[in-house]
């Protein structure tokens, strides 16, 4: 029993924290977070506190600050495509929020299930179109309560079993610590994390969600997340990936994609209302064929990138959750 809450299993376990199946009071589910990140403290078995080292104990009470903040500011928040948070408190030394309870899979789930059928198209435009629809909706209440989610990607994008799209695993705790302690590098997901994620001296803001929202919609095309931040800041072949489908997705989605995923952050929609609007925009569904000479090009690109890595394994490897 925590905090009146009867603990039935352990679901899930991050970087960051672990997820229970909990029972309340009147023995209906519900979905129990605790704040336990794995590089700052730990527990032995039977015990109900974390054990944190003298020299870590400001950073963990600092990330504990965040994530109790973070709580009480989506506890505020009351829309169907971000997840609900019923009640957050203090026990055990650590921080507790309490969640609904969802049934159904992460979409990263639904892309390697699709991809694997091997169709020109991952998922139909109007699926994509749909699903963002819904997610940007909630996204824009989040920004307008002054909050960031920080860590959209495919396994934080849920869908339920009567389908609607919500936004899970809030992402402020893991900012906070990352601008304090000397690991910035893992605390992201590779393809999903905007150039400026990874400087500590950059200024986060909506367009930063809007690039992760940008990566998830490109891994809904391809099938696979784009190549990750640095290494498209080196040489970038997002522009070249999305050229292959012309004719598959319209042009007006594509464009959307890549104006989301620019590496400048001032070249990017600075707001969700701006790439709602666009994403909106139906009579811009042009599907340009490629012609003969862009097919022998990029069918040369595809035969150099392959030459030089195994693409397939790395990417599966980088769509893993952390």
């Amino acid at each position: 029993m925590i905090g009146g809450y009867r603990i039935i299993r352990k679901v899930a376990a991050g970087g960051f924290g672990v997820v229970y199946l909990a029972l309340d009071a009147e023995g209906q589910q519900i979905a129990v977070k605790e704040y336990l990140p794995a590089s700052l403290a730990s527990r032995s078995t039977g015990e109900l506190a974390p054990q944190v080292p003298a020299d870590k104990l400001s950073l963990y009470r600092l990330g504990l600050k965040s994530f109790f903040e973070e709580g009480r500011a989506l506890a505020q928040i009351s829309h169907p495509s971000v997840v609900s948070v019923m009640n957050f408190f203090r026990e055990n030394e650590t921080v507790y929020m309490v969640m609904n309870y969802l049934e159904g899979a992460a979409l990263q789930d639904f892309i390697i299930t699709a991809r694997d059928q091997k169709q020109p198209k991952v998922f139909r435009e109007s699926t994509i179109r749909s699903l963002f629809d819904e997610i940007l909706r909630g996204l824009r209440i989040v920004h307008q309560h002054k909050m960031l989610h920080l860590d959209i990607k495919p396994a934080n994008i849920f869908i339920t079993d009567d389908n609607k799209s919500v936004l899970i695993d809030f992402g402020a705790a893991r900012e906070v610590l990352s601008k304090e302690g000397n690991f910035i590098r893992p605390m992201y997901t590779p393809g999903f994390a905007a150039p400026e994620m990874y400087r500590r001296d950059s200024s986060m803001g909506p367009w930063t969600d809007i690039y992760a929202i940008g990566a998830c919609m490109y891994a809904c095309m391809q099938g696979y997340p784009p190549n990750e931040a640095p290494q498209r800041l080196e040489k970038d072949r997002i522009a070249t990936a999305l050229t292959r489908l012309r004719g598959i997705y319209s042009d007006n989605l594509i464009e959307v994609v890549e104006w989301c995923m620019a590496l400048d952050p001032l070249s990017r929609p600075q707001s969700v209302f701006a790439l709602q609007k666009e994403l909106s925009r139906e009579g811009e569904r042009r599907y340009t064929k490629l012609s003969v000479a862009e097919k022998v090009r990029l069918q040369f690109d595809t035969m150099v990138t392959d030459s030089k890595k195994n693409g397939k394994a790395l990417a599966s490897s980088v769509v893993k959750p952390k």
